[in-house]
This record gives C-alpha cells, sequence and structure tokens, in this order.
C-alpha cells in the first residue's frame, strides 16, 4: 500500500488544527502540525543563509508590527519559501503510511513544487479570524514591546486577512478546493466537509 498524504493548508487561525486532530483520531493517520516545528524550521534557513528567516530573527516586535499588513504578508510567503525544504524533509523521514499535515506554511505555489496530491484549505472570514485570534493567550507576549499595541495588532490582522485573500485567489485559478469558515457551521459540518474533499 502507498504512503497517504492528506494535507490542509490555508491561513492562520481558520480551524486547520481542530479538523486535522479529528481526522488523526478517527482514523489513525499520523498528525504532523508545521506550527510546532516552526522555529526549528527558520533557524535551519537561517543556517543556510536565506535572507528573509534571517531578518525576522532580528525584527523587534515594533519594527515587525508596525509594517505596513501587505509587506508583512509578502515577508510570510517568502519565509514558507525558505523553510519550505526543511518542512517537507521532516515529512519525508514521518515514518507513517498514513499522514495529516496542516499548517499556513503549505501554500498553493509550495503544493505544486512539491507535488502533493491530496490538498485542501480553510481560510477563516475576518470576523471570525479576529475574534479567535482575541480568545488566543499567547497574543500579548506577541505584541511585547510594542509603543502601540492596538495598531500592532490591527495591522497582524490584516497582514492575516490578506494572507487569507491571496491564498483564495490561488486556490480559485488552480482549481484547489478552499473552504471559507465563517463561523456558522459547527466543528463537525466542518469535518464532514473535509472529509468528503479527502474521500474519506
Amino acid at each position: 500500500m502507498s504512503r497517504r498524504v492528506l494535507c490542509i493548508g490555508g491561513s492562520p487561525c481558520a480551524g486547520k488544527s481542530t479538523v486535522a486532530e479529528r481526522i488523526s483520531k478517527e482514523y489513525g493517520a499520523y498528525y504532523y502540525k508545521v506550527d510546532d516545528h516552526i522555529d526549528e524550521f527558520i533557524n535551519l534557513a537561517v543556517e543556510k543563509g536565506y535572507t528573509t528567516c534571517k531578518n525576522c530573527l532580528v525584527m523587534t516586535p515594533e519594527e515587525n508590527w508596525m509594517r505596513p499588513p501587505a509587506m508583512q504578508r509578502d515577508e510570510e510567503f517568502d519565509i514558507y519559501d525558505e523553510m519550505s525544504e526543511f518542512v517537507f524533509d521532516f515529512l519525508d523521514k514521518i515514518d507513517s503510511d498514513f499522514i495529516i499535515t496542516e499548517g499556513a506554511a503549505y501554500t498553493p505555489k509550495i503544493i505544486k513544487k512539491y507535488g502533493i496530491q491530496e490538498y485542501i484549505t480553510i481560510i477563516p472570514t475576518p470576523e471570525f479570524q479576529i475574534t479567535h485570534y482575541k480568545e488566543r493567550e499567547y497574543v500579548p507576549y506577541v505584541l511585547e514591546g510594542c509603543s502601540d499595541k492596538q495598531k500592532a495588532f490591527d495591522n497582524w490582522m490584516q497582514r492575516d486577512i490578506l494572507f487569507a485573500e491571496y491564498v483564495r485567489s490561488e486556490c480559485e485559478k488552480n482549481d484547489i478546493p478552499c473552504i471559507i469558515n465563517d463561523g456558522l457551521i459547527s466543528k463537525d459540518e466542518m469535518f464532514e466537509k473535509v472529509k468528503k474533499l479527502f474521500g474519506l
């Protein structure tokens, strides 16, 4: 039996982890959450001399979050491009015939480059995204050191909204399934949608 890799991309705070964890639990798939290894992958990219990852490590929160959101969005895509080889090196070394993996790092461009066949994306509406980010305990720590935390948070949210818009447009161009999470469907309904798309 050949190896099966189910890949969920999209943008942050969309519900990717919730769905992936449930697929792992109910179908016995190995769960690989890219975000759990982000720091490791960025450091590996820095060791290879990749400049965007290097720059992101030396910026202060003020320097980072007070920049224009479109600039932050473009940098996010560049970071994912630079660390992608390490993401897939890790994936290749997983000793399992059935894997569910998710993360915003799985952009349509990167998925095409690495030839993943079973791929969908989930993106949130701006309202759903902002509501759920406000519930996350780590947000104040990320913004620590910013002179205007509200402006920094607004820039962060706008960055991710722009990220989601670009992912959606790339999915439309390439016939990639893209689920929009507006918070009006239940977790069970979201799970059923993803199951159907993956043929589970």
